[in-house]
């Protein structure tokens, strides 16, 4: 999918705000929703989107949503790196397939990392839903305290 092109209010993440689809939420306000990756690269990847905004990409959000996304992110960065210790910490934002979207809906990835880990942009393997639901309790926790 190129840059250019219209806002499908079907894909996963529209589902996700709109209450069609699950997810494990981590965090969520009037604007902004957080919540763990299905497909994770690594332990406590997290995607941060904007609820109000039919935005594919970065070049399409308005100023201000963008700005509500980032303070969360850096939140949510914080209790991350709080509570799981890795070793750094990657935020990331992809626009356009040959940049490595896969959902067109703006979001940004928290993404820890671990020494000897690697910088893989996409994971292999759904997350085990047990262990998904551990670390939404854990993280949650940390954020509500």
């Amino acid at each position: 999918m190129s840059l250019q092109g219209t806002y499908d209010p079907q894909n996963i993440f529209a589902q996700i705000i709109r209450g069609d689809a699950p997810c494990y939420k981590l965090y969520e306000d009037d604007d902004v929703l957080a919540f763990l990756d299905l497909f994770p690269q690594s332990v406590g990847h997290t995607l941060v989107i904007p609820k109000r905004s039919a935005a594919r990409n970065i070049l399409e959000v308005d100023p201000e949503a963008l700005g509500k996304v980032m303070g969360v992110v850096q939140r949510l960065t914080r209790v991350i790196v709080d509570e799981l210790n890795p070793d750094g910490v990657q935020v990331a934002q992809f626009n356009g397939a040959p940049a490595g979207q896969t959902v067109f809906h703006i979001h940004m990835h928290i993404v820890p990392r671990y020494a000897g880990q690697g910088l893989g942009i996409h994971a292999a393997q759904k997350a085990d839903p047990a262990e998904l639901e551990q670390l939404q309790a854990r993280l949650r926790q940390r954020i509500e305290g």
